[in-house]
C-alpha cells in the first residue's frame, strides 16, 4: 500500500452463488482525493461500496481492501468494523427516506451517532447536532432536530444523511448515488455540499454515479465499471476527453446536453452474471469486438506507455479507440 493512499483495493471479487458480481476490481484513493465509480445499473458500483462497509449479506467476498492504519476491511471482525464505521469511514445511501429510521426523530438519530462514537454528553451532542445541521444548510436547525423523517422534504432528508455521515469526521466517505431521488437543482446543491464539507475536513470521497459528466466535474479520478469489471480508470479529464475503451465512449455519448443530437446508447443489454463471456464482458455489445475478445480477457494497459510507464490512466481493451 502506497504511503499516499488512504485505501487500496486489490482483486475485490464478489460471488452470489454461481454468479460473479465483481471480478478482480482494483482501485485506490489518496488522502483528500475524490473518486467516481461510474457505469450502468448492475455494473457493481454500489456493491463495491457496501462490500467495503461489510454490509453485503449472502455473498462471498474475496480480495483485500487496505485502509491506512486499520488493515484489511474485508477480513476485519465485525466488532472492529463497528468501531470503524462512522469514525474512519462512513456512507451516504441512495434513498435517505429509506435509510433514516421513521420511528425516531432525525435529531435523535444524529445525537445517538455522536454519543456512541465520540462519547459526548447529551447536552454536548445536542449542541453539536445543531452545529452540524447548520453546516449542511438546514434552516432553523434546533427546531428541525425534533422532526421525523417523513416531515422533511427529500432534499432535507439527504442533508440530514450528510450530517450523520460526516458527524464524526471520517477519513473516507462513500456516497452511493446520493442525489438519485432528487430533482436536478437539489442534486447540484447536495453534490456541492458533500464536496465542500469533505474538502474542508481533508477527507477522501468515493462517489457512486451514473452521470459521467457529473463525475468529471466533481471528482479527481474516474473508474469506469462494466458488469463487475474495471474497463478504464484515470484522471477525470483524461477519461472524459481521451478515453480509450469503447464502453467509456458510449457512456460519454449518453450525456444529455442542450443542442446535442448525437446521443448513442449502447445496444443490447448486460449479460446475466452467470452467463458472462470468458473474455471481455463488453464483447457481446461492443462495436469494435474482435474474435479474441470473447475468449481472452484483456489486461489493464497504460493509455500512455511513453509517459515513464505511468499507470494513472489505464484501460482494458484489445481494440481500443
Amino acid at each position: 500500500m502506497s504511503d499516499t493512499n488512504l485505501l487500496t483495493v486489490s482483486d475485490l471479487t464478489v460471488h452470489r452463488g454461481a454468479a460473479k458480481i465483481l471480478d478482480r476490481v482494483n482501485l485506490s484513493i489518496a488522502k483528500g482525493e475524490t473518486l467516481a465509480l461510474v457505469g450502468e445499473s448492475g455494473a457493481g458500483k454500489s456493491t463495491i461500496a457496501t462490500a467495503l462497509m461489510q454490509l453485503l449479506d449472502g455473498a462471498e467476498v474475496e480480495g483485500r481492501a487496505e485502509l491506512q492504519e486499520a488493515g484489511d476491511l474485508l477480513s476485519l471482525p465485525a466488532r472492529q468494523m463497528v468501531k470503524l464505521r462512522g469514525r474512519r469511514l462512513s456512507m451516504i445511501f441512495q434513498d435517505a427516506g429509506a435509510a433514516l429510521n421513521p420511528a425516531y426523530t432525525v435529531g435523535r438519530q444524529l445525537t445517538t451517532t455522536l454519543r456512541r462514537n465520540l462519547g459526548l454528553t447529551r447536552s454536548a451532542a445536542h449542541a453539536k447536532a445543531i452545529e452540524l445541521f447548520t453546516s449542511v444548510g438546514i434552516n432553523d436547525a434546533e427546531a428541525r432536530l425534533s422532526a421525523f423523517p417523513h416531515q422533511l422534504s427529500g432534499g432535507m432528508q439527504q442533508r440530514v444523511m450528510v450530517a450523520i455521515a460526516l458527524a464524526c469526521n471520517p477519513d473516507l466517505l462513500l456516497a452511493d448515488e446520493p442525489t438519485s431521488a432528487l430533482d436536478v437543482t437539489i442534486q447540484a446543491q447536495i453534490i456541492r455540499l458533500i464536496l465542500s464539507l469533505t474538502r474542508e475536513r481533508g477527507a477522501s470521497c468515493i462517489f457512486v454515479l451514473h452521470d459521467l459528466a457529473l463525475a468529471s466535474q466533481s471528482c479527481d479520478r474516474i473508474v469506469v465499471l462494466y458488469a463487475g469489471q474495471v474497463v478504464e480508470s484515470g484522471p477525470a479529464r483524461d477519461v472524459l476527453t481521451h478515453h480509450r475503451h469503447p464502453y467509456t465512449r458510449q457512456l460519454e455519448s449518453c450525456v444529455v446536453e442542450i443542442g446535442r443530437h448525437d446521443l448513442v446508447a449502447p445496444e443490447g443489454t448486460v449479460p446475466p452474471h452467470d452467463q458472462m463471456p470468458k473474455g471481455c464482458r463488453f464483447a457481446t455489445r461492443c462495436p469494435r469486438a474482435l474474435d479474441r475478445c470473447a475468449g481472452e480477457a484483456p489486461p489493464l494497459t497504460p493509455a500512455n506507455p511513453a509517459k515513464d510507464g505511468a499507470l494513472d490512466h489505464v484501460f482494458a481493451c484489445w481494440n481500443p479507440e
